[in-house]
């Protein structure tokens, strides 16, 4: 099928994506489901000032949260910090500006980057401090907050199997925010613990649709009894 069909690059190539003062988006939950390598790799680098939308902040030594732990983010877009208490006192001390989205409207803000729509609308927060700064609508006569959408420069997800095309299979819950970060980067990096031929994957078990996917790199994986240890 030629080169255009096989997005596979080097963890190397892959690394050229990242600078610093970049906005990136990470797919995962509590950890799972960040991508271990390209991590690593921008550890290596020695890229900071981050803008990292995600979930939330993982734990101190395991996946996003080692870049908020070597103290590489400036700003967080979050549902939650609570896992990572580096989070919490660089937050308390000013080094790290976070801001707060309930899940599901976090969720839906990456949606609606990610198809291009131009926010969402909800009524969670009104009359509340959650609404400072945000323009009101109404529809119906009712008030809604508009919720602006979620974009990247790049984005990073985790999946368990990748066709060189780049159509995606996630491990049972790694699937959680990665399919929405997928969609949502102006690049997408997979970082994939298997990449196979194109064909070789079960269509029922595509979750992510190649169309989404800029380069694949081969997992170097992780130790995560080190990283528990930790």
């Amino acid at each position: 099928m030629g080169n255009t069909w096989n997005k596979e690059i080097s963890l190397q190539e892959a690394l050229s994506y990242f600078h610093s003062g970049m906005t990136l988006m990470v797919g995962g939950f509590g950890g799972v489901g960040n991508p271990p390598s390209l991590i690593q790799g921008m550890l290596d680098k020695g890229v900071t000032e981050l803008t990292i939308i995600s979930n939330d902040t993982a734990f101190p030594d395991i996946g996003l949260g080692r870049l908020i732990t070597n103290r590489r983010a400036k700003k967080v877009i979050a549902s939650h910090i609570g896992s990572n208490p580096n989070a919490g006192s660089q937050m308390t001390a000013g080094e790290l500006e976070v801001e707060f989205c309930p899940q599901g409207i976090l969720a839906e803000r990456v949606r609606a980057g990610g198809v291009g729509l131009g926010g969402i609308l909800s009524d969670i927060g009104i009359g509340t401090i959650a609404e400072k700064g945000k323009e009101k609508i109404t529809v119906a006569d009712k008030e809604y907050l508009l919720e602006t959408p979620l974009t990247a420069e790049v984005a990073i997800v985790y999946a368990k199997k990748a066709d060189r095309f780049g159509n995606l299979v996630y491990d049972t819950s790694a699937r959680n925010f990665n399919p929405l970060v997928a969609m949502a980067g102006d690049i997408t990096i997979v970082e994939a613990e298997e990449i196979v031929e194109v064909g070789e994957l079960d269509p029922e078990e595509i979750v992510t649709s190649g169309v989404f996917v800029t380069y694949i790199v081969k997992s170097e994986g992780v130790n995560w009894k080190w990283a528990w240890e930790k």
